[in-house]
């Protein structure tokens, strides 16, 4: 195997006394030149020995000799006699593989059927860390333990998995689409559940893994499947709206249950997103029902709403339903509370400057505005009539005041004979 060029995966490595080595003497400790080194760690004086100095061998970086001398002595640990020697070993190849990886997967594929449980179980978390950092490296390895019939090897292979979902996506929807194929309905189940962590990564092979997986016989692999619509549609529309309409009509309510969210999510202008609550406000299952006609006056005006609320209840049994449906039929232009009724008035015109002012030279208040203290002060109280009178005289007072807005015109003044005929003045008055 080749040495890995690109590492997208941050491996996680353990520490311990170990790291308190001076470098130069990991390599001698390791490969048994010295059997034992001492070191201060956390405030105490420890004896580190070979299997420490097997564990350090993650401390060495680079592409020069010392790499080339670690990677060697890891192997030589791998095939080495003692367990707990081969345990070190597995506890440093994920992270000595992203400087050389050369034979270490081939080790770590005989190690998981070593005849010790415990190299046994870091055999398993060597692969479970491995995985989503060298997923060519472990790629067969990993299809195997997938379907172990050990449950905890099987476990630590669906960790991996699942972490390489994150980091190889592409890889992951290859080993999802074949395990679907199994006939153990366990696996599609969970391979299903995987499908949610690879919508934003996975591109066109997740839709189809996802398209799939809502057709498959198990329901729990449905109801996994149909539990990645609600977030499938906050970026694809389409897609979602596609597969929404299979799953609402599925046997299982909580498949429907997941599509009905699913056109929640969905643009609320779609014709064919309004069409799918429509239909479904009528369901047989009361949850379906309930959580479309909660949607229904997001979805319509209130005019249409009143009709569609009227043809539901025709059909609609359930009392809690019915009385919301009753209250979508109400106009409350019409028939509401008089809060209700209020909001439909129109404002009332508003007052003429004028008439505002001469009004409250009176102490007469127009409207909601409070008359000034001095103002109110000034003025002795009237009584009604008396302030009638006070608000005319005071509009005729103005009127006299205004210039007309346009003047009649005899017919000697059109003909210009004011100026020449001023004695007929008095014949005209007479006449």
């Amino acid at each position: 195997m080749s040495s890995s060029k690109n590492i997208n995966h941050v491996v996680e490595t353990e520490t311990g006394p170990w790291m308190a080595l001076n470098k130069i003497d990991i390599i001698p400790l390791a490969n048994g030149e010295v059997s034992t080194v001492d070191v201060r760690w956390k405030g105490k004086n420890l004896t580190l020995s070979k299997v420490d100095g097997i564990i350090a061998l993650t401390r060495i970086k680079g592409k020069g000799k010392n790499a080339s001398m670690a990677h060697q002595t890891l192997l030589q640990a791998l095939e080495s006699d003692e367990p707990e020697i081969r345990e070190a070993g597995l506890v440093a190849l994920p992270e000595v593989a992203t400087q050389k990886s050369d034979e270490l997967f081939d080790w770590l594929s005989v190690l998981l059927d070593d005849p010790v449980a415990n190299v046994r179980q870091a055999a398993s978390k060597c692969l479970s860390l491995s995985a989503p950092v060298f997923p060519s490296g472990v790629q067969v390895i990993l299809q195997n333990e997938l379907r172990s019939y050990d449950k905890k090897r099987m476990d630590a292979a669906w960790k991996g998995l699942n972490s390489l979902c994150e980091t190889w996506p592409s890889v992951a929807c290859d080993h999802i689409d074949t395990l679907l194929l199994e006939e153990d309905p366990m696996y599609r189940r969970r391979a299903a559940k995987l499908l949610r962590k690879l919508l934003s990564k996975g591109g066109s092979v997740t839709w189809d893994l996802i398209s799939w997986a809502l057709d498959d016989e198990d329901v729990e692999v449905r109801r996994n499947a149909a539990k990645t619509l609600p977030s499938l549609a906050r970026n694809e529309t389409r897609l979602a709206t596609i597969f929404s309409e299979r799953a609402i009509i599925d046997s299982d309510a909580k498949v429907r249950l997941s599509a009905v969210k699913a056109i929640q999510g969905m643009d609320k202008d779609s014709g064919r997103a309004r069409e799918l609550i429509l239909q479904s406000a009528s369901a047989k299952d009361i949850n379906i029902r309930r959580a479309c006609i909660e949607m229904l006056p997001k979805l319509y005006s209130e005019e249409v709403l009143r009709g569609i609320a009227t043809d539901l209840l025709k059909n609609e049994k359930d009392p809690k339903l019915r009385k919301e449906l009753t209250e979508m039929t109400i106009d409350e232009s019409l028939e509401g509370s008089e809060s209700q009724k209020n909001k439909f008035l129109a404002p009332a015109p508003s007052v003429p400057k004028i008439d505002r002012e001469v009004a409250e030279a009176h102490g007469i208040q127009f409207g909601l505005d409070k008359l000034s203290v001095n103002d109110a002060d000034s003025k002795k109280p009237l009584s009604k009539e008396e302030r009638i009178k006070e608000i005319n005289d005071s509009l005729k007072e103005e009127a006299k005041k205004t210039n007309p807005m346009y003047r009649s015109v005899s017919q000697d003044e059109m003909m210009g004979y004011d100026e020449e005929f001023d004695l007929m003045d008095s014949d005209e008055e007479e006449y």
